[in-house]
């Protein structure tokens, strides 16, 4: 269908071909492009499959079963594979180490189990989620396997496991059942050997799909005994749309296409049963091809935090150097009196058999070398555990408001919105593009009839309900099968029209109006199934019943339903012949031959015969197509031509999607000449498609045109507005679909993706040299540079409007900065079809199409398979760090305790466990949870927003480095404060120890409480009450006279110098923090910040439209 619009459009098409992947090429990557080939089937290269014969099929043993495997893990695997993909995460490694070391006799500096008990906590949750997960893919996959179907066997078919099924054997499938592996049709229950298939679970499309078994075996197919015959087909393949073999059945040898295979995962619908040769089955299947093996998911978050992990660890080898330093300097300078000084002994002091002994020293090298991995140990929580069970927790409490959420509840469907991964929550904040399938995604695949330009006459400009038209009995029922399911017909119809339709006239516009939507019923692949109420046809009334359409294309269904409407309704289609009901009387026309749309001609034809042995060839397609092959123009002609052009234009401004119609009689001569034609491109085995564009060239010309169609496409409700509000919140939206290339430039019309400024370069290669040329073009004609280049010119940008605002007086940044923005212009489209990413898909073209991408817009990529897609995703996550999508915290401070240069602890064993998980744990999981910046209305009213995640405005190195030295602040400050109160007192490590414990939890507790947007009495008792139930949990600990620290907080908090102490840290530690907030939140406020300020004062925020749009620019 050709869109009319406004917008400049570059299209360079060239010759589309069908080929095949080059299955003897390496691929790069399972998400590249798919490899082709258009060379001939040869003897060494085919696949011979003997029908009926699964032993001398697989005679050596080549082929695979049908059974499949999705999971990642065995029993014997799991264990090893699950922790090599744990320990992916750098800070896993590091805490191994830790653990390891802490089993050395000389560095235990804690107990050894308590050591490795948050390491083993950790690995084993994950494991057992990641074991849990897998366990539900061995699940499926064993039902999937164990599912039966009918296979042959010794002249009858018995129910036999899908994973039994071999190559070469002949398989029964019923109605409504999914086909088991990739089949070659042999027969069906339709005598003409037609099938239909639903092929959903393979490219998402819900629309039936027409399967054909060959005439040869479909009439023999009943004897089950006599099947038999060799296919020669090509090698597995993921290429879904192609299909290249030839058989040989009772000494005949006929060709194979896409239309006479049935593929695995496929549903048979509107047929009573199918027969087919299994030729592919397993992991050798295009569906099990096509599924590359999802990889393990990890957030762009956690991939920060393993970078962050390594700067830690470069800043923790640092003070460890420097303790180990200062320890060998310090034993160094009091050797002589290591037995007197009060932390460190050389020698025992007990009486009885150690005493005089040496107690635990190596000396200064060694005991320097022991105190370097002892620091490692004791400031290991630098990098805390328990960081990522509060990620994982955080994840699932998410995951669970995310689904209860009541306005992501469809109640049409009784959905609710659905979490699949539990490790990327947090990226769903910093996508910046969207990938996104057409079929129920945009729109709802439901189309209607709204205009139509009839011998230059413009029909539909005032429409009657059919309701009104009822109650004069003029209205004609249909129903309509679309997308599986019943669509009652409700189509809008032109008095006028329809009166001409119903006069006794044999004028040129009556014919041209009986043509016209003859065409319309005639020209398609829709199959018509009368439902119980049209069994009347036969009887003596000649009211027209209900017919359910089944079809490919959704357009085709809308203008079949619309003839329908206007008294021409498809009631039968065989592979010879169709009936059309035309005002109450059957008309019967033979069907010599079809030629289907393709993306080169962009137009359909269909021979017919009239029962008078007129033929006729009826063609509709898009215009750019279409008025190129029209008779010439003379008189009357002339005027239909300009007046029809002008209505096109009109309904494209309206957003409908157009058809020209137009239809020629052929000669006896001409038939005969295009059979023959016919007939050798049907049956070739190579250049078959360009065969077939030639013949239908042939006939497609010189034609007489009758008029054009504008339909109305469905969206979903609300598309318009979330593209809209996604393109405002700096997210590039991408569309790929495997409909056809002007399907796709509609939907894009209609849904608002693609405006009318934009300037549209339409990529249509045959050839990696003919891609890479008009790549090249391309680029040089909207002046495209590379990303690296437009990334310095919008710093130059940012800089120059910086000093234009800074000096008031030069205007030569800002000119400078318009003239650029003039020469590369953003409002492009790019529109790519699936045969030119095959090419341009490779190394040396994949920069190119980079560049180009990038630098638009909207990319619309048409005519793509799955493998493809992904593909189009992985271009982008490899070139770039956005976030993409594909359409599916904070941590605890560290803080450092250290007593001199000795590496010994001042906290127990049990007060390092209950820091990470009781102390800290529970104030940031809920926080993480429940904390929000603003409310959904505004973030709704306000999408610009969003940007500040992809801008990484929370998160980013900057922000580390500043809370780094923060931090470093603030454990110099609860060290020295303590130290300096009690210079003078005679309190022990214990006591200190237990200071620093509550001082740490206090300070992270205001801390948290400084960030926190959002106050409920749940966040409020997590934060709060973590400080009561630390205090609670170190008196039950001090109570028990077996712990060292025993009774010192009871003797502590009786002084007034204890609380000081806590009073002083809190003050000092975070005054610093304090003061940040405040200036950069009084001078630099960010949008979000300016939009909660107005959510609580009430008003609108101005100025947040110019920030945003600053900063997403």
């Amino acid at each position: 269908m050709e869109l009319h619009n406004n917008s400049t459009t570059f299209e360079i098409s060239g010759a589309s071909s069908q080929v095949q992947e080059k299955l003897n090429k390496p691929q790069r990557t399972r998400h590249k492009s798919l490899q082709f080939e258009e060379d001939l089937i040869h003897e060494e290269d085919s696949r011979l499959i003997y029908v009926n014969d699964w032993r001398r099929t697989n005679d050596k043993y080549e082929f695979t079963g049908n059974e499949i495997r999705t999971s990642k893990y065995t029993l014997i695997t799991f264990l090893p594979k699950n922790i090599f993909i744990q320990f992916h995460r750098v800070a896993y490694l590091y805490f191994l180490g830790i653990a390891a070391l802490n089993q050395l006799p000389p560095l235990a500096v804690f107990g050894r189990t308590v050591s490795l008990f948050p390491l083993l906590f950790v690995l084993s949750v994950t494991a057992v989620k990641d074991g849990y997960e897998d366990w539900r893919r061995h699940r499926s996959d064993e039902v999937e396997n164990n599912r039966e179907a009918l296979v042959l066997c010794v002249h009858q078919f018995q129910k036999k496991k899908w994973k039994k099924i071999q190559a070469g054997e002949v398989v029964k499938i019923c109605a409504n059942e999914t086909i088991p592996c990739d089949m070659v049709l042999l027969g069906t229950s339709d005598p003409s050997g037609i099938a239909y298939v639903q092929t959903m679970n393979l490219d998402g499309e819900s629309n039936l799909k027409t399967r054909y078994a060959r005439q040869e075996t479909a009439s023999t197919v009943l004897d089950v005994g006599a099947i038999s015959g060799l296919i020669r087909c090509e090698q597995p393949n993921r290429n879904i749309y192609e299909f290249r073999a030839n058989m040989e059945f009772n000494g005949q040898r006929c060709p194979l296409n896409q239309s006479n295979i049935v593929l695995r995962g496929c549903q048979l619908k509107n047929t009573e049963w199918v027969i087919g040769v299994v030729v592919y089955a397993g992991q050798e299947t295009k569906a099990m091809l096509n599924s590359a093996a999802s990889p393990s998911k990890r957030s762009k978050l956690e991939i920060y935090m393993n970078r962050e992990t390594l700067w830690l660890s470069v800043f923790l080898f640092i003070m460890c150097l420097v303790v180990a330093l200062g320890m060998g300097l310090w034993l160094e300078r009091h050797k002589n009196h290591l037995d007197t000084l009060p932390y460190y002994r050389k020698r025992y002091f007990t009486t009885g058999r150690s005493s005089g002994k040496t107690y635990k020293y190596y000396g200064i090298y060694m005991e320097t070398f022991f105190s370097f991995l002892s620091s490692i140990i004791v400031f290991q929580i630098m990098i805390p555990i328990s960081l990522y069970i509060t990620m994982e927790l955080v994840r699932l409490g998410q995951s669970y408001f995310m689904i209860e959420d009541n306005h992501m509840y469809d109640s049409i469907s009784d959905t609710r919105f659905q979490c699949r991964s539990l490790n990327i929550n947090e990226d769903l904040g910093q996508v910046r593009y969207v990938f996104s399938d057409k079929t129920g995604t945009l729109t709802e695949n439901k189309m209607e009839f709204q205009r139509a330009s009839i011998y230059g006459k413009n029909y539909g400009s005032s429409l009657i309900r059919p309701d009104l038209l009822e109650e004069n009995g003029s209205v004609h029922a249909t129903t309509v099968k679309g997308r599986g399911q019943k669509l009652k017909s409700q189509i809008a119809i032109d008095n006028e029209l329809m009166q001409l339709l119903h006069k006794d006239l044999a004028g040129d516009e009556r014919i041209a109006a009986h043509e016209f939507f003859l065409t319309l019923a005639a020209c398609n692949t829709v199959i018509p199934i009368p439902t119980p109420s049209s069994s009347c046809m036969e009887s003596e009334s000649h009211e027209t019943g209900a017919i359910d359409y089944q079809g490919e294309s959704p357009d085709e269904l809308a203008l079949v339903a619309a003839a329908s409407a206007y008294g021409y309704t498809l009631f039968e289609r065989t592979s010879g012949h169709i009936v059309i009901d035309v005002n109450g009387e059957k008309l019967r026309l033979d069907l010599l031959g079809l030629h289907e749309f393709d993306s080169v001609r962009k137009r359909m034809s269909v021979v017919i015969r009239f029962p008078n042995n007129t033929v006729k060839v009826l063609v509709k397609g898009a215009d750019s197509s279409m008025f190129s092959i029209l008779a010439e123009d003379s008189g009357r002609n002339s005027h239909v031509r300009h007046a029809t052009q002008s209505h096109l234009s009109e309904y494209a401004s309206q957003g409908l999607r157009t058809l020209v119609v137009a239809a020629m009689d052929l000669t006896d001569e001409e038939l005969s000449e295009w059979q023959c034609k016919y007939e050798d491109a049907s049956t070739s085995l190579t250049d078959r498609s360009v065969k077939l564009r030639q013949t239908a060239a042939f006939i497609e010309c010189n034609l007489n045109l009758l008029g054009a169609t504008g339909i109305e496409d469905k969206l979903q409700d609300g598309v318009p507005e979330a593209i809209e509000s996604l393109r405002q919140a700096g997210i590039k939206v991408w569309v790929l679909t495997g409909d056809k290339q002007e399907t796709a430039i509609s939907i894009g019309l209609s849904s608002k993706l693609l405006t009318t400024d934009m300037n549209q370069i339409i990529i249509n290669g045959n050839s990696e040299d003919e891609c890479r040329s008009l790549l090249a073009d391309a680029k040089a004609k909207y002046f495209v540079k590379s990303l690296d280049c437009r990334n310095k010119y919008a710093k130059y940008k940012k800089d120059a409007e910086i000093t234009l605002d800074r000096t008031k007086s030069s205007s030569t940044p800002q000119q400078h900065a318009e003239k650029e923005e003039e020469v590369q212009s953003t409002s492009h489209a790019l529109i790519i079809d699936g045969n030119s990413l095959v090419y341009v898909l490779e190394k040396d073209l994949e920069s190119e199409l980079f560049n180009l991408a990038t630098s638009c817009k909207v990319v619309l990529c048409c005519r793509v398979a799955p493998l493809q897609k992904a593909g189009i995703v992985d271009l982008i996550k490899s070139r770039t760090d956005d976030m993409t999508l594909a359409i599916g915290d904070g941590a605890n401070d560290g803080y450092i305790l250290f007593t001199a240069f000795s590496t010994t602890s001042a906290l127990t064993d049990l007060s390092s466990v209950f820091y990470s998980l009781i102390y800290t744990s529970i104030p940031t999981i809920v926080v993480g949870i429940l904390d929000k910046d603003l409310n959904d209305e505004t973030l709704l009213q306000y999408p610009r927003l969003y940007g500040a995640g992809h801008r990484q405005e929370s998160y980013n190195m900057h922000l580390f480095w500043i809370t780094m030295i923060d931090t470093l602040w603030q454990s110099l400050v609860i060290f020295s404060v303590p130290v300096f109160i009690y210079s003078e007192s005679s309190i022990d490590i214990w006591s200190m120890g237990s200071l620093w414990t509550i001082a740490i939890v206090i300070l992270v507790s205001v801390h948290l409480a400084m960030d926190i947007q959002r106050w409920i009495l749940v966040t409020h008792v997590a934060v709060w009450g973590s400080i009561i139930i630390t205090y609670g949990c170190m008196i039950a600990v001090d109570s028990i006279p077996i712990f060292p620290n025993y009774g010192t907080i009871y003797h502590l908090a009786k002084s007034p110098s204890y609380w000081l102490s806590i009073f002083l840290i809190l003050t000092i530690a975070l005054l610093p923090r304090f003061l940040f907030k405040i200036i950069r939140q009084s001078f630099w406020p960010s949008d979000i910040q300016i939009a909660r300020e107005a959510e609580i004062l009430g008003d609108q925020p101005d100025n947040l439209h110019s920030t945003s749009s600053k900063a997403s620019g």
